[in-house]
């Protein structure tokens, strides 16, 4: 065999190991009805139940965190995450959560948050304003 074509079969090898490699450790979104029946880590997108209280201890137990949160569908399940609190968590507009059912909680390993913007439409209006007004 030539050495160019020992050299495609690798790289054609590991294009295959890549492929797979990042299939498999991709998980898919869902709700919390959805990672009940199923037993793979899931994303499950909601909102946080402000209406319920948080519990985080960190003297107790700086590794344990628990809320309450609504799914896509409206369903709410009480999710615990094994990590300590995010930072203005509360104020979140949208969760995602990666993990997986755990009995009728939802155990998280990753927590992502859309946090609302600190810049809204009446501030970029006021700067533009002031902005035409000193090039004038």
């Amino acid at each position: 065999m030539k050495k160019g074509s020992i050299f495609g079969m690798v790289v054609i090898a590991v294009a295959i190991a890549v492929i797979i490699g990042t299939y498999s450790s991709s998980s898919t979104y869902g709700t919390f009805k959805e990672a009940a029946d199923t037993k793979s880590e899931l994303h499950v997108v909601g909102h946080l139940d402000k209406q319920k209280a948080l519990f985080y201890d960190p003297v107790k137990d700086a590794n344990y965190f628990s809320f309450y949160m609504k799914d896509s569908k409206g369903q709410e399940c009480k999710v615990v995450f094994t990590g300590t609190k995010p930072q203005d968590f509360e104020r979140s507009e949208q969760i995602v959560l990666t993990g997986q059912m755990n009995g009728d909680e939802f155990h998280a390993s990753k927590i992502l948050m859309k946090c609302p913007s600190k810049y809204t439409q009446d501030k970029v209006e006021v700067t533009e304003f002031k902005a035409k007004q000193a090039a004038i």
